[in-house]
């Protein structure tokens, strides 16, 4: 597929949640090459990236949450011949589903920040996590929502 010019607005969720007294962080495989990241898809046009992000969480991991915050940051990223652009944002998570949409097409693990770190294939994911952590330590709300 030839590159057309058009770059596509993707929103990625970057989910955590409290589980005892660590965060966790919610992974998922690709549905191509089976590496470990986040959810995230098109933003369709009746959606803000905030509800597209949240809508790519349930569909590809049965997550239930909130978005938190504003846009952790963007990464460049290309598929289907065309060029994206991914805007990501932090999840709290208050349920996940044990049946989603997507179940049978990928894996999901829920992991503490150093093995989840290791585990996301992309270098631009991994960097996101981080942006989250920072924000969770420095934003006093924030680290309210997480307890």
């Amino acid at each position: 597929m030839s590159d057309s010019g058009e770059t596509l607005l993707q929103a990625c969720a970057v989910p955590l949640r409290r589980c005892e007294d660590e965060i966790e962080v919610c992974l998922i495989t690709s549905l191509g090459k089976g590496r470990w990241g986040f959810p995230k898809g098109i933003v369709e046009e009746n959606q803000t990236p905030q509800q597209a992000a949240l809508c790519e969480a349930w569909e590809e991991a049965g997550l239930h949450g909130e978005i938190v915050g504003p846009m952790l940051g963007a990464y460049d990223d290309r598929k289907w011949g065309m060029r994206l652009r991914v805007q990501a944002y932090l999840m709290r998570v208050s349920r996940a589903d044990d049946d989603w949409p997507e179940a049978s097409m990928r894996s999901r693990c829920w992991c503490a920040i150093g093995p989840a770190l290791e585990r996301i294939g992309k270098k631009a994911q991994r960097r996101l996590l981080r942006v989250a952590l920072e924000r969770l330590a420095t934003d006093d709300e924030v680290r309210a929502l997480f307890g």
